[in-house]
């Protein structure tokens, strides 16, 4: 991911695309499931452009 991204804004060239919906839900949590995200700048950046976009809604877990 992180060297897909090094080249693109977005999974599919430029434009905000539903493999970037499928792959966030993911990757935003991806610390959940013990994978640390703190080496891949492209990856954070990638996810802050998708939590940017128009319209999203933030996915939550209540216990």
């Amino acid at each position: 991911m992180d060297r897909h991204l090094a080249e693109r804004r977005f999974f599919v060239g430029d434009g905000y695309s539903v493999a970037d919906i499928a792959l966030y839900a993911y990757t935003h949590v991806a610390h959940e499931g013990g994978f640390d995200l703190s080496d891949h700048r492209t990856v954070r950046d990638w996810l802050e452009r998708v939590r940017a976009r128009p319209g999203h809604v933030p996915i939550t877990y209540a216990a």
